[in-house]
């Protein structure tokens, strides 16, 4: 018998795999509906979250609707908005505060003249929040971010934060850190140990949170960061996830022989 057959299945950790999505699982663009999602995505994404048990989520500052259409036809539990949005693994979708839709707007129509005097900009209104890139015009950073602070100064309980070329405005109280102890309360994630992988500032909340529940953080790229590991890149990430389904399906192999 081989050190591996000997192990028993209950002493390796049944995992719970979380991840952001552009940036992590697609590469950045320069506005965000020209990101490519490669064909074979969807497919290798759903392989893994079988052989995990459905415990595998994107936790992203985009839309749940977006997410659908570039994974189409998968429809995986997903935190939208940074947490503002969540569906969680039995189909249900969480409710959103309209308070919270409502300073949302207000956030993005107060910036909707800056946007129009400047092209390079790109606003994103979502249900909940608002996000300002200037991935296409770096020079117009300090506008951006004056925006947006001047916005938020008109609206209750919003929270500006930075991230990879682009400035959010979420609700305060609510982050990603947040959306994956959500998902960890409850099944099929209770009980297993999570690993969230990501690559901007953003995703920090969530590397904590992981890491707080006996799991690991994981960074794509370079910078500080409260994660405990790292990546090289997004073919990287698509290589850990189809490793850990591997790892999944052999551990329930062994446990069906024993």
């Amino acid at each position: 018998m081989s050190e591996i057959d000997a192990v028993s299945s209950h002493a390796i950790p049944q995992l719970a795999i979380f991840t952001d999505f552009d940036g992590t699982l697609v590469e950045l663009a320069e506005r965000p509906d020209d990101i490519e999602v490669p064909q074979s995505l969807a497919a290798e994404l759903e392989r893994a979250a079988r052989e995990l048990d459905s415990a595998f989520a994107v936790i992203t500052g985009r839309e749940i609707a977006d997410i659908d259409r570039f994974l189409a036809p998968l429809h995986l539990p997903v935190a939208g908005a940074h947490g503002t949005q969540r569906r969680r693994a039995d189909g249900f979708v969480e409710t959103i505060d309209p308070a919270v839709m409502q300073g949302a707007e207000a956030i993005a129509h107060s910036i909707e003249h800056v946007v129009h005097a400047h092209p390079g900009l790109i606003m994103e209104a979502k249900e909940g929040a608002v996000a300002l890139h200037f991935r296409q015009a770096p020079e117009l950073e300090e506008t951006a971010r004056s925006a947006m602070e001047e916005a938020l100064n008109n609206v209750a309980d919003f929270t500006l934060v930075p991230g990879k070329m682009v400035f959010e405005a979420r609700p305060s109280g609510v982050n990603k850190g947040d959306a994956l102890r959500a998902f960890m309360r409850e099944e099929p994630f209770l009980g297993r140990t999570p690993i969230f992988i990501g690559d901007d500032t953003t995703d920090e909340d969530a590397f904590i949170a992981a890491q707080e529940l006996g799991g690991v953080g994981i960074k794509l790229g370079e910078g500080d960061t409260a994660a405990r590991m790292r990546i090289a890149n997004v073919a990287s990430v698509h290589a850990l996830i189809k490793g850990l389904g591997d790892i999944a399906a052999r551990d329930r192999e062994l446990a069906q022989t024993h």
